[in-house]
């Protein structure tokens, strides 16, 4: 007898159930963890972009690798000054080159409660001088596919030798991984848009500068961060004086003091 389409339509919610039901588990565990955490603001992952075979975007005189990890590890020290109850984890420490999958892996095997990803912008070819300020991303499901930025960011998953094996489950045109990385994300989200907005106030009002405030991008290194993940530019590396300021101890520790500021504004939101 040939199945009805009640049956039919029974049957099909049968296999989808199936195929992931064992991914629905691993985010129930996931979810479990995230509320041990969630009210004990305790662990922040500083990533600093690319590093070793992979230098990020170029300037006139210097290259994206060296000013990320030279700001996230001033980022680190002061954290450690002025927040000692915080655990700072780095994803690198020096000009290593670690693999997008695996800086969040670093982030998610921490417990960590906040993820920041330090990179330059930089913007076309010949529009150096025009682009300027800071610029603060947050990973968008509905935006993954065109933005600049995010294709700049996920082109570093060329320097891996297994990257069409190990990102095949980021295949965007799969409904199955669209259901999962929403359930995954979704969470997080709200959080990364408060804090991330707390950083673009602080460019502007602490350091005076021009911010393009937050958007929703994306990028592979914050896609699997279980927890609150924002990727921050806070200029532009092809322009000349912003490469300056990214290059001088004065710019490096205005940012600093706009990410601190804004990490001690986002703790005590959550405290209260």
């Amino acid at each position: 007898m040939s199945n009805t389409p009640t049956s039919t339509y029974r049957n099909i919610l049968s296999c989808v159930f199936i195929f992931l039901f064992p991914c629905l588990q691993t985010l129930a565990a996931q979810r479990d963890t995230a509320k041990t955490t969630t009210f004990r603001f305790k662990t922040v992952v500083i990533d600093a972009g690319h590093g070793g075979k992979d230098p990020g975007a170029p300037g006139s005189y210097s290259v994206e690798k060296n000013i990320t990890l030279a700001i996230a590890k001033k980022l680190r020290r002061v954290l450690t000054e002025e927040m000692p109850s915080l655990n700072i984890i780095m994803t690198r420490n020096d000009d290593t080159f670690i693999p997008l999958s695996r800086r969040s892996e670093i982030a998610n095997e921490n417990h960590g409660n906040l993820f920041v990803s330090i990179h330059c912008n930089s913007s076309p070819a010949g529009t150096g001088a025009s682009h300027k300020g800071a610029e603060i991303l947050v990973y968008g499901l509905h935006r993954s596919k065109e933005q600049f930025e995010a294709i700049r960011e996920n082109a570093s998953i060329s320097y891996e030798k297994d990257y069409k094996t190990k990102y095949a489950a980021y295949d965007e045109n799969n409904p199955a991984n669209q259901i999962i990385l929403n359930l995954y994300m979704q969470k997080y989200r709200k959080q990364s848009i408060i804090f991330g907005e707390m950083l673009s106030k602080n460019f502007i009002e602490l350091d005076d500068r021009k911010s393009m405030g937050v958007k929703e991008q994306g990028v592979l290194v914050l896609a699997h961060s279980a927890m609150p993940a924002v990727l921050i530019e806070p200029a532009y590396i092809n322009n000349h004086d912003e490469e300056d300021y990214l290059n001088s101890e004065a710019g490096q520790d205005a940012i600093v003091r706009d990410i601190v500021s804004a990490i001690k504004s986002y703790k005590k939101q959550l405290s209260s």
